[in-house]
Protein backbone atom coordinates (compact mmCIF):
# COMPACT_ATOMS: atom_id res chain seq x y z
CA UNK A 1 0.00 0.00 0.00
CA UNK A 2 1.17 3.43 -1.52
CA UNK A 3 0.22 6.74 -1.37
CA UNK A 4 1.91 8.26 -4.86
CA UNK A 5 1.65 12.01 -5.06
CA UNK A 6 1.85 13.06 -8.77
CA UNK A 7 3.11 16.55 -9.17
CA UNK A 8 4.38 15.51 -13.36
CA UNK A 9 2.08 16.68 -16.84
CA UNK A 10 0.91 13.64 -17.85
CA UNK A 11 3.03 13.66 -21.18
CA UNK A 12 6.31 13.56 -18.86
CA UNK A 13 8.10 10.60 -17.66
CA UNK A 14 7.83 10.93 -14.27
CA UNK A 15 3.44 10.13 -15.32
CA UNK A 16 4.47 7.24 -17.29
CA UNK A 17 6.99 5.93 -14.49
CA UNK A 18 4.45 6.61 -11.68
CA UNK A 19 1.74 5.18 -14.05
CA UNK A 20 3.55 1.93 -14.28
CA UNK A 21 4.15 0.99 -10.64
CA UNK A 22 0.31 1.65 -9.88
CA UNK A 23 -1.16 -0.96 -7.68
CA UNK A 24 -4.74 -1.34 -6.89
CA UNK A 25 -4.41 -1.34 -3.60
CA UNK A 26 -2.50 2.23 -3.75
CA UNK A 27 -3.86 5.75 -3.48
CA UNK A 28 -3.20 8.40 -6.14
CA UNK A 29 -2.91 12.05 -4.76
CA UNK A 30 -2.97 14.28 -7.58
CA UNK A 31 -1.28 18.00 -7.20
CA UNK A 32 0.85 20.96 -8.85
CA UNK A 33 0.91 19.71 -12.70
CA UNK A 34 -0.66 16.38 -11.80
CA UNK A 35 -4.12 17.69 -11.83
CA UNK A 36 -3.89 17.68 -15.04
CA UNK A 37 -3.94 13.96 -15.16
CA UNK A 38 -7.53 14.08 -14.16
CA UNK A 39 -8.68 15.55 -17.76
CA UNK A 40 -10.29 12.87 -19.94
CA UNK A 41 -7.83 11.37 -21.80
CA UNK A 42 -4.74 10.91 -19.09
CA UNK A 43 -7.60 10.26 -16.76
CA UNK A 44 -8.65 6.97 -18.82
CA UNK A 45 -5.47 5.53 -18.59
CA UNK A 46 -4.98 6.16 -14.81
CA UNK A 47 -8.24 4.48 -14.22
CA UNK A 48 -7.10 1.58 -15.85
CA UNK A 49 -4.84 0.85 -12.50
CA UNK A 50 -8.11 0.46 -10.38
CA UNK A 51 -5.99 3.10 -7.99
CA UNK A 52 -7.76 5.33 -5.86
CA UNK A 53 -7.58 8.93 -7.43
CA UNK A 54 -7.47 12.07 -5.43
CA UNK A 55 -6.67 15.66 -6.24
CA UNK A 56 -5.53 18.60 -3.96
CA UNK A 57 -8.61 20.85 -4.15
CA UNK A 58 -6.37 24.17 -3.95
CA UNK A 59 -4.44 23.04 -6.84
CA UNK A 60 -7.32 22.08 -8.94
CA UNK A 61 -8.87 25.50 -8.76
CA UNK A 62 -5.15 26.94 -9.39
CA UNK A 63 -5.56 24.97 -12.54
CA UNK A 64 -9.17 26.50 -13.57
CA UNK A 65 -10.33 22.90 -13.13
CA UNK A 66 -12.75 22.88 -10.37
CA UNK A 67 -15.98 22.69 -12.76
CA UNK A 68 -13.80 20.13 -15.26
CA UNK A 69 -12.27 17.27 -12.86
CA UNK A 70 -14.87 14.31 -13.05
CA UNK A 71 -17.71 14.32 -9.53
CA UNK A 72 -15.49 10.32 -8.96
CA UNK A 73 -12.26 12.41 -8.38
CA UNK A 74 -12.29 13.19 -4.72
CA UNK A 75 -11.01 16.80 -4.20
CA UNK A 76 -8.78 17.04 -0.82
CA UNK A 77 -7.54 19.66 0.98
CA UNK A 78 -4.37 19.25 3.31
CA UNK A 79 -5.91 18.25 6.00
CA UNK A 80 -7.02 15.19 4.55
CA UNK A 81 -3.71 15.31 2.98
CA UNK A 82 -2.26 14.31 6.26
CA UNK A 83 -4.57 11.79 6.91
CA UNK A 84 -3.65 10.21 3.55
CA UNK A 85 0.21 9.88 4.48
CA UNK A 86 -1.10 8.26 8.07
CA UNK A 87 -3.06 5.45 6.58
CA UNK A 88 -0.46 4.68 4.11
CA UNK A 89 2.92 3.72 5.53
CA UNK A 90 4.77 4.09 2.33
CA UNK A 91 4.17 7.61 0.06
CA UNK A 92 6.42 7.59 -3.06
CA UNK A 93 6.37 11.38 -4.70
CA UNK A 94 6.58 11.67 -8.57
CA UNK A 95 8.26 14.66 -10.14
Amino acid sequence: MILHTLNALPDTPAFNDCLSLLSSQDSLLLLGDGVYGALPEPLTVLERSGVAICALKSDVAAAGLTDVLPAHIRQIDYDEFVVLTEKYPRQQAWY
